[in-house]
């Protein structure tokens, strides 16, 4: 039997039902081998493989999906896609080919065999396991490297397969192998920990739960979290574990997040986070004035993470962040009626549309957008806010989630381009079910051409891009910094963007430009609910402002330091911010 063989079957056994790739020689025994034995989606370029299974596992349960690309390029093209895995904690299995272990320069010559390159090298920062399999190895081996990310820390696993290995005649029977769970698990939180915590939000007055993506959505799923009587927030990650309907949810906190979340965050006593990192997005860059009246609690699965040394955590936890909330779940955390009914307060004076924003004549607004096509998604779609400038801040500051939306996105490496990628994977694990990508043009452009995968699978999705020229997040650095000498970032500085209907109409793909009031317009809606692929094109005032934001100020000795989550620009009136930010006086 043919090895490459064997290992589809294995795959297909441990789980695998789908694989995203590009064909090329050093993988032709491999990709023949799975073609009979799974779903393959076959891409444009390797970086859309690898984006869009990180969205398929991040969507779909039950089933995993894997990348399959060349040797050479094949793997330095798909390692974009790698990192943002690796910096996000997503499960991210990539085989890789490479030349004729004969043909192997092993370190004595840059190459030697054609496309010849060290992938395991070139992967290994960005993996929690990268290996050359240059012999085979029997099943139980295998499928514990294949899914050496798929627990604990999850993380990228790139297994390089020579194409001799593949194609070797070998005996299942002694291949075989019972593969035993090798599942990770962390240790679980001490009884005395989790008592501790929940004691201490029984002693605040102003205690804030902040929900991250290391949150299991089956585990939020058990939640009572109205019963809980704590003031709950979420990470970009942890987004969709609770539905912006109940009535102690208190949105998104963060450097771009909603303004009246950081403010109740910022005024929390004990901030307790659970399956987050903290990272400097999440505390802001002044990370010494993040939540500076609370006791923080964290509980984080890496240790490391507990001692990057930012922000100041007065009871780092290292474990299952599911545990702890499982157990708060089910115990008495007091009352705190008087904060709620404060941070309900604060809500409703601090609107997540700011009216100081300015939108051109005949423009769309992107946070009026983002509000009513919040309001037109209905429940069970999949909701893909890009990863990167003004689309990604508008969305994750204005959009909120219904009962059985999922939400995916990656912010870690805030890399352009993920949308369109993400967006295929999320809509192929979503099986029909409606797929919504808001998404800049800019962004957009970095992968334009899976325009074809879409409509090749007849994908159920729906592709909304901000028009604005270009680069807003960039032309809006350039302008704040440099006098607005503009490079590189629109069509007047050599940017070339395309003509959105003829581009979309060479792949048969419906295109509609959007006008103020779309949401009444009997066409559009037609389209938004029809199956299968469609494109509507926002017009964005390229001058928009994206407001509120976090700035710097100038310090006593001249210098600059960025303002904390709770001082967003422009600044509140006097007597507004006396009202909602009273604890920070």
């Amino acid at each position: 039997m043919k090895y490459s063989d064997l290992m589809a079957d294995w795959l297909v056994e441990a789980g695998y039902t789908t694989c995203f790739f590009l064909a090329g020689g050093n993988i032709m025994h491999i990709l023949e081998s799975c073609s009979r034995k799974m779903k393959m989606i076959p891409v444009v370029h390797e970086v859309a493989a690898g984006i869009a299974v990180e969205y398929f596992n991040e969507t779909k349960k039950g089933e995993r999906a894997f990348a399959l690309v060349t040797a050479g390029p094949g793997l330095t093209n798909i390692i974009t896609a790698m990192g943002g895995a690796y910096l996000e904690s997503r499960e991210l299995l990539v085989i890789g080919g490479q030349v004729k272990t004969a043909d192997l320069a092993r370190g004595s010559l840059r190459q030697n065999g054609i496309q010849e390159i060290d992938g395991v090298a070139i992967a290994k920062p960005i993996s929690v396991l990268s290996t050359l399999m240059d012999d085979v190895l029997p099943q139980d081996k295998f499928i514990a490297m294949a899914k050496a990310g798929s627990s604990g820390r999850k993380g990228p696993v790139f297994i390089e397969l020579p194409l001799d290995v593949q194609a070797r005649n070998v005996d299942e029977a002694t291949l075989n192998k019972s593969v035993a769970s090798n599942t990770k698990s962390f240790a679980p939180v001490a009884k005395n920990d989790l008592e501790k915590i929940a004691g201490a939000i029984r002693d605040a007055k102003r205690p804030v739960l902040l929900i991250g993506g290391g949150i299991s959505r089956e585990v939020a799923a058990t939640i009572a979290f109205e019963k809980m009587g704590v003031a709950v927030t979420t990470t970009w990650n942890g987004a969709d574990r609770i539905t912006a309907d109940k009535q102690n949810y208190f949105g998104r906190p963060n450097t771009w997040g909603m303004r009246y979340s950081n403010l109740v965050m910022q005024q929390a006593d004990v901030l307790v986070a659970l399956g987050t990192r903290l990272g400097m997005q999440q505390t802001g860059f002044n990370w010494q004035e993040f939540a500076p009246l609370a006791k923080v609690i964290q509980v984080e699965c890496d240790k490391a993470e507990l001692e990057k040394g930012h922000p100041v955590v007065h009871m780092p936890i290292c474990g299952d962040a599911n545990d702890v909330l499982k157990y708060l779940g089910g115990v008495d955390l007091g009352q705190h009626n008087e904060w709620l009914d404060y941070c309900r307060m604060i809500k409703k004076e601090v609107p997540m549309v700011e009216e100081g924003n300015t939108t051109g004549e005949g423009f769309i607004s992107p946070y009026h957008f983002v509000q009513k096509i919040s309001a037109l998604c209905e429940a069970n779609d999949v909701i893909i806010p890009c990863s990167s400038g003004s689309a990604f801040t508008s969305m994750m500051q204005v959009f909120e989630l219904k009962q059985g939306q999922l939400m995916v996105t990656n912010k870690g490496l805030a890399s352009m381009g993920y949308g369109l990628s993400g967006a295929i994977g999320a809509a192929i694990a979503a099986n029909g079910q409606r797929t919504i990508l808001v998404e800049g043009d800019g962004g957009f452009s970095q992968n334009i051409q899976e325009i074809g995968t879409a409509a090749a699978n007849k994908l159920n999705l729906k592709i909304f891009i901000y028009d604005d020229n270009g680069y807003a997040s960039i032309r809006m650095t350039q302008s704040n910094y440099f006098g607005g000498r503009y490079v590189g970032c629109d069509g007047a500085t050599g940017l070339g963007l395309p003509h959105w209907a003829k581009l979309f109409s060479a792949w048969d793909v419906p295109t509609m430009n959007l006008k103020p009031g779309f949401e009444n317009d009997a066409v559009f809606k037609k389209a938004f609910s029809d199956k299968g692929p469609a494109a509507f094109i926002v017009p964005v005032d390229p001058k928009q402002t994206y407001f509120p934001k976090i700035t710097s100020r100038v310090t006593e000795t001249g210098g600059m330091v960025s303002n904390p989550l709770h001082r967003m620009s422009p600044d509140l009136d006097a007597a507004l911010t006396a009202k909602v930010a009273k604890y920070l006086a």
